[in-house]
């Protein structure tokens, strides 16, 4: 188990985690969303690069349209 945080709030997972298949499972599109890890804002192309472990920092915001 890892453990880390997420939008502040502590998450376990059984195992390193890559942040696509975080998001999958969060039934979360990865274009409707920005990514900060660790204090860094991640580009969308380095998505697939990026593997969530202990300790790790995560937000994740959505994208909301309107006018």
């Amino acid at each position: 188990m890892i453990s880390l945080q997420v939008n502040g709030k502590h998450v376990e997972l059984e195992r390193p985690t890559p942040l696509l298949a975080y998001l999958d499972q969060l039934g979360v599109n990865p274009r409707a969303v920005a990514v900060e890890h660790n204090g860094e804002i991640i580009e969308r192309s380095a998505y697939e690069s990026v593997t969530l472990r202990e300790g790790d920092r995560v937000e994740i915001v959505r994208m909301v349209g309107g006018g």
